[in-house]
């Protein structure tokens, strides 16, 4: 089958851009939820900032608003009025000239009637109307002032008319008149209520050049109608009393006819009723030294309000605000297709964190990361950690030959529940020595060999970390958040025999997963409860005796609370003697249970070095000191060690 192809310059942006790196976004985004920024406001401020390789929202916005201040800056709209003027003393001077030749009576009355002529433009334009030229150079430029106001006038309303009707003939002018007188009659028939469809269709295919934008209904057409006659109307809402007198009484003289001026009143009445939404009562100041025409002053002004519009909708600073809120169409024509572009690679970033399942909504319909995306993160953290840690300081080779771990070279009769590999060879052996002679070889449980292995190490490890408010105000919430992040994505990666616990201590202590620590929000909870803390770390090495237990606490305080009995968290600075006690027993159980202990002190406070020295020294533990950067090293290090060990 034949197929027709069509082509013109490509839509889509730029077809060798590189993808949209989800990585970087998705980093980006996973810091704004571990300083307690909910993940849909993360990505919303994502696109607000855009990445390194896309303009963001905000430069958007801010190149419209540039664009809007420079129309503003750079135009006045004493254009038309400037025009006029000029062409009217030309067209005076050369009547003069003629004037001054004549000998007769009638050129000195003429020189006294142009002598006399209002300063107004608009009035002199007036006086003249009946004036009989001696010259016909004067009256060719006399009637270049009526063209000329009435391709302004119609140039408000009708976008490109100036130019469209320079050098218009009497049928063009009628042909303008007929169309007007057609267009009301549609618009009042649609008003209403009446059936216009066909109404419309033989209006478009006989006056359809007019209308550029080419509208498919009635609808349309009223909204692009009403948009530029808005325009128009703040457009003179802008000019001073006596620029607008002047317009007014020169627009009476367009094309000669003011009937033209009646059908654009009648047109502007009923637009003005279709449509009360548009900004029919606003104004802008234009400041500038280019002048402009009425109808560029429109588009001007059209422009202007366009970008306003454009500049909300790039915002999105509204309830319910989407990147589909944002017309491309009218992006690409106030700011250009690197724009469009751009706002079209926001739009794939979006719709790529979805898709790919790193979003979902949880029953309470908030957005939340997913385990997947949790796991990237993770795997993020990991790998800045890894780069501040020697290449040889942090690799361990986990791979085993065996189902429990390295081979020890010995073999031993199967019994049942074992999984380790059979020895093939001594398994055959066995079966041929029981039955010597006998084909073919018949294998029986009994014959089966297994080889041993040693036990794979295995460790149960609680990584208890400090949530009180402090570590907010310091600075210290995302860099612990990382830091667990990365020590869970580790364990569950590569150590999966080890078991993990984030236990997280404020005034209370709690049990969360590393997708609860990360969306934990910063709350003002005075009290550092280690005694809490402790408790359920013991816990869980309790459930896991044969596995090798490790505790690492990070904290930038002193153990300020405690829990009593009944549950009640007690909380009091300094530190009292039974919440110092109580939290000295809980790390006495701890070491009794054989557990390696170590401190990640945050901070330089010397109170706080004191007690952590001395609770570390009771239970043979180890106190490390490192900055926030190196907190993840320091963790992420301690952990291989202590499992080396």
């Amino acid at each position: 089958m034949a197929r027709n192809s069509k082509y013109g310059p490509y839509q889509g942006g730029d077809p060798l851009a590189p993808p949209v790196d989800l990585r970087e976004a998705l980093s980006e985004i996973g810091e704004d939820v571990l300083a307690g920024t909910s993940p849909r406001q993360a990505l919303r401020e994502l696109l607000r900032r855009g990445g390194r390789d896309m303009r963001g929202l905000d430069d958007l916005a801010a190149q419209a608003n540039r664009r809007r201040q420079e129309l503003l800056r750079r135009n006045n709209l004493t254009g038309t009025l400037d025009e006029v003027r000029e062409i009217l003393d030309r067209a005076v001077l050369e009547e003069r000239k003629t004037l001054a030749r004549a000998l007769d009576d009638d050129a000195r009355f003429a020189e006294m009637q142009i002598a006399e002529l209002s300063p107004s433009t608009a009035k002199a334009v007036e006086e003249l109307a009946d004036y009989q030229w001696r010259s016909q150079a004067a009256r060719e430029e006399y009637d270049k002032i009526r063209d000329l106001l009435g391709r302004e006038v119609l140039d408000q309303r009708f976008e490109g008319m100036k130019q469209a009707l320079e050098g218009a003939t009497d049928e063009d002018r009628q042909r303008i008149r007929d169309m007007l007188a057609s267009l009301n009659d549609l618009l009042e028939a649609h008003a209403r209520g009446e059936d216009t469809r066909e109404q419309f269709e033989q209006f478009m295919d006989e006056y359809g050049d007019y209308f550029p934008e080419r509208p498919q209904n009635v609808d349309e057409l009223l909204d692009a109608l009403a948009s530029r006659a808005a325009a128009a109307q703040r457009l003179r809402n802008s000019l001073s009393q006596e620029q607008r007198d002047e317009l007014d009484a020169l627009a009476q003289q367009a094309f000669g006819d003011p009937s033209l001026t009646g059908e654009l009143d009648r047109l502007d009445r009923m637009l003005q009723a279709a449509r009360p939404g548009e900004d029919w009562s606003g104004s802008q100041e234009f400041r500038g030294d280019q002048g402009m025409g009425l109808g560029e002053g429109t588009a001007a002004l059209q422009d202007v309000a366009e970008l306003e519009s454009l500049a909300d909708q790039l915002s999105q600073q509204y309830n319910g605000a989407q990147l589909d809120d944002i017309d491309p169409e009218l992006l690409e024509r106030q700011l250009g297709p690197d724009a469009t572009a751009d706002l079209r690679t926001l739009a794939d970033l979006e719709r790529a964190l979805r898709e790919q399942g790193f979003f979902d909504r949880a029953p309470d319909g908030q957005w939340r990361l997913t385990p997947k995306a949790m796991r990237q993160l993770g795997q993020t953290a990991l790998r800045d950690i890894a780069d501040r840690i020697s290449a040889r300081g942090g690799e361990r080779d986990t791979r085993r030959a065996g189902a429990m771990g390295e081979q020890t070279g010995a073999t031993r009769e199967w019994v049942f529940g074992d999984t380790e590999p059979w020895d093939v060879t001594r398994t055959v052996t066995n079966a041929i020595l029981r039955s010597p002679g006998r084909m073919p070889v018949r294998l029986t449980v009994d014959d089966v060999e297994v080889r041993e292995t040693e036990q794979r190490t295995q460790a149960a490890v609680a990584l208890l970390v400090d949530t009180s408010f402090s570590m907010v105000m310091e600075g210290r919430w995302v860099p612990m958040k990382r830091t667990a992040l990365a020590l869970n994505h580790l364990v569950s990666t590569r150590f999966r025999s080890d078991e993990l616990q984030l236990v997280s201590f404020g005034r209370h202590a709690q049990v969360v997963t590393a997708g609860e620590l990360a969306g934990l929000d910063g709350a003002w909870d005075q009290g550092t409860n280690l005694h809490h803390a402790l408790l359920l770390a013991e816990r869980h090495l309790r459930r896991h005796p044969n596995a090798t237990p490790v505790v690492m606490i990070v904290t930038d305080g002193e153990p300020t609370a405690h829990l009593e009995s009944d549950g009640y968290a007690f909380f009091d600075y300094p530190p009292s003697p039974r919440t110092l006690g109580l939290t000295v027993r809980g790390l006495d159980s701890l070491a009794r249970f054989g557990a390696q202990i170590t401190f990640f002190r945050l901070g330089d406070d010397p109170g706080l070095a004191r007690v952590v020295d001395t609770l570390a020294r009771r239970v043979d533990g180890r106190v490390v000191a490192p900055d926030l950067d190196g907190l993840g090293a320091a963790v992420v290090s301690d952990y291989v060690r202590r499992r080396r060990s």
